[in-house]
């Protein structure tokens, strides 16, 4: 029971206490956010290589087990501009199959991810990589959306970087300058809109507008209705076939998906809880993202998370609970089933025009620029090589690569501040005065002491086994009080240090050890082969211990 309450939705906890006046709020914040989620649902669908309706069908089927089952009180969940570039080329590669079984392979390891109560080690992934790879996938959005703005003739664009912008440049002399004006007047009525309202989507606003003068004035632009068929009604359950295969080749995109849709829902998450002064339930949240995915797998969906625009959106319009969610939800279907046709007469320029600005709002090029100028050099390595390989490679490779550095990089910093320092005896001092302004320890004659700094493991372990060897002593004392950490490589440098003390007829003390430490050192049988004697509490039992040994 203990650890369902982990899990235990968001939902059923607000319900409690739920009001009249709070049901009235949430029900107009998520018909505001289905209001903007509708051209974004419709667009990164067709960004991400699918058709307009199965954007529609994510936000729907996800977005409302997301509110459901997850963890937050008022995360909105559906497709998300993160995606574009890796369902892309998934289905480049692997067809729409490929993209089925990746999205449920995903669910799958979100729930596990939510049951293992991993959700607080999200936390643990570098701020470099998440910067780098989201910056790679904005340009990667924008570039994608080039042939809709400038209304260029030619064929499907391709999944890759470098051969999109070839591609491009051969086309160049086909754009269309009134296809580019329907795209630019889009973009300006976004930038420019909310300084008439906040309250209507100026991305809305752009589709009325725009696909009201290409129908009036019949202008030669492209429409959704030109380039695929929008089917209204009902997403039909679809079970996809299985193939070991298949399973197999979708395991690492499946890998991403899940790793991107974890950190962008708890960070959504966590945003929303500074706005409405409340705490989210990371593991929860991770189940209920789990099962929106599988869903929105099998009812032709694409894969989901919690969007952090739309989610400030409720906040910002009075949604509290996860009701906001799931009416966002249903007003999307209700949209789906009886307005899904006028879809059709969208330009594609608008859609790419809506694209760009999501590209641009979620890039973080400021932040981007802003650790380039000021942190240090190896960590501007992880976040240009993280953003380099999403932009020439793929979001796959850019996070294993990135996390594999990140992390070898931790550790060379972990190395680098163990040290271990002899201490010093007021007969060395130079200034005698100075010893009146430290807090001095009586050493006995035949000691020797030793204080030992950082993480004792495999990185560092070499720093610790070099101990001068002075005559007339006969023990060694290592303080280990600043050592909170030791792993098995640790250990084995304590023991080679002992040996070596035996060699020398030294006894070794250690001093101050802390719990993790001693419990590594117990299960390894080093506590036996010192003796329990020879650990004492502190520094003061350990140089008791040392006087004892010299008489």
């Amino acid at each position: 029971m203990s650890s369902f309450k982990y899990i235990k939705p968001k939902f059923f906890s607000v319900m409690k206490n739920y009001t009249r006046e709070q049901f009235i709020k949430d029900i107009i914040a998520g018909l505001i956010v289905a209001i903007i989620a509708l051209p974004l649902s419709i667009a990164l669908a067709i960004a991400s290589g699918v058709n307009p309706e199965q954007g529609l069908y994510t936000a729907i089927i996800a977005g409302f087990f997301i509110s459901f089952l997850g963890g937050s009180r008022v995360q909105i969940g559906g497709p998300t501009a993160a995606f574009v570039v890796i369902i892309y080329g998934i289905i480049a590669e692997h067809g729409i199959p490929g993209l089925i079984i990746a999205t449920l392979l995903a669910g799958v390891m979100l729930i596990l991810m939510g049951l293992f109560h991993f959700g607080d080690l999200i936390k643990f992934i570098p701020k470099t990589i998440t910067i780098g790879f989201t910056l790679g996938i904005a340009i990667g959005i924008v570039v994608g959306q080039i042939k809709d703005f400038l209304g260029l003739n030619m064929g499907a664009v391709p999944a890759e970087f470098l051969t999109k912008l070839v591609a491009y440049s051969h086309n160049l002399g086909s754009i269309s300058y009134i296809t580019l004006a329907i795209g630019i007047l889009a973009l300006l009525i976004q930038i420019f809109w909310p300084k008439v309202s906040k309250k209507i989507p100026g991305s809305l606003v752009a589709i009325i507008v725009t696909t009201l003068l290409v129908a009036i004035f019949k202008l030669p632009v492209k429409t959704i209705g030109d380039l695929y068929t929008i089917k209204a009604g009902l997403p039909s359950f679809s079970m996809p076939v299985l193939s070991f295969s298949l399973v197999r080749e979708m395991i690492l995109p499946a890998f991403t998906i899940a790793m991107l849709a974890a950190i962008e829902s708890l960070l959504s998450a966590v945003v929303s809880d500074g706005m409405i002064g409340s705490k989210h339930k990371s593991n929860a949240e991770l189940v209920g993202q789990g099962v929106g995915n599988i869903l929105s797998a099998l009812f032709g969906g694409i894969p989901a998370t919690g969007a952090i625009a739309r989610t400030a959106a409720n906040v910002k319009n009075g949604g509290r609970t996860p009701v906001a969610g799931m009416v966002h939800a249903l007003t999307l279907l209700l949209i789906l089933l009886f307005l899904m046709p006028y879809a059709s007469y969208i330009p594609m320029s608008c859609l790419a025009a809506i694209l760009i600005i999501v590209g641009y709002n979620m890039s973080g090029w400021r932040t981007f620029v802003r650790i380039i100028k000021t942190a240090p050099k190896s960590d501007i390595a992880v976040l240009i090589i993280t953003f380099l390989l999403t932009l020439f490679f793929d979001l796959v490779i850019a996070i294993e690569f990135g996390m594999v550095l990140a992390a070898f990089l931790f550790l060379k910093r972990m190395s680098d501040i163990a040290e271990v320092r002899q201490w010093t005896y007021i007969g060395s001092l130079e200034d005698e005065k100075l010893s009146e302004d430290v807090d001095l320890k009586y050493v006995p004659k035949n000691t020797i002491v030793y204080e030992v700094f950082g993480a004792l493991f495999f990185g560092a372990a070499n720093v610790f086994t070099s101990f001068k060897h002075e005559e007339g002593k006969n023990v060694l004392i290592l303080r280990m009080r600043n050592v909170p950490v030791m792993d098995i490589s640790g250990v084995e440098a304590l023991e080679e240090i002992l040996e070596t003390c035996k060699k020398r007829n030294l006894t070794l003390i250690l001093s101050h050890v802390n719990e993790q430490p001693y419990h590594a050192m117990e299960k390894a049988g080093f506590v036996e082969k010192i003796g329990a004697e020879n650990i004492c509490e502190n520094i003061d039992a350990s140089l008791e211990r040392a006087e004892k040994l010299a008489k």
